[in-house]
């Protein structure tokens, strides 16, 4: 019997849960492998080759090679663990979470400084819009990569 999820319209925003956390526990575990030096000289001397050593979807694999956190996101990362990519490619925080907007470090900062994003848009699941289109069957919406 499926749990009711009425948390699933937050607008904007994939919540972490038990169901979330199964599908990404072998890409946020890969994230994790990420925290010990040798593991992140193994993979950016070969990015493809380290990723098929874990049992990831391809789905998955190909959200890390494009440096895609919401399709990683949508395919049950956890940001936290995620932004150990961002830390093995040198990236702050701030320039991964501008990637998931599409807005630069500099766009992304002096929004946050100015109040941080408008509410403008932001749907919840049957208001014109879907609040979470990647576990919804209409599919999801690409994300930007910061490579």
């Amino acid at each position: 019997m499926a749990l009711h999820k009425p948390y699933l319209d937050v607008p904007g925003t994939t919540v972490f849960d038990a169901e979330q956390s199964r599908l990404g526990y072998h890409l946020n575990q890969f994230c994790m492998s990420l925290m010990k030096a040798e593991n992140r000289a193994r993979f950016k001397a070969d990015e493809r080759a380290y990723l098929d050593a874990w049992p990831m979807t391809e789905e998955q694999k190909q959200g890390v090679l494009s440096r895609d956190l919401n399709r990683c996101i949508a395919q049950g990362g956890n940001i936290y663990f995620l932004a150990k990519i961002g830390a093995t490619d040198g990236k702050s925080f701030q320039q991964m979470a501008g990637s998931m907007t599409g807005m630069t470090e500099t766009e992304y900062r002096e929004m946050m400084i100015s109040g941080g994003r408008s509410v403008e848009g932001n749907r919840v699941v049957g208001e014109d819009g879907s609040a979470q289109a990647h576990r919804q069957p209409q599919g999801s919406s690409p994300g930007v990569g910061w490579n």
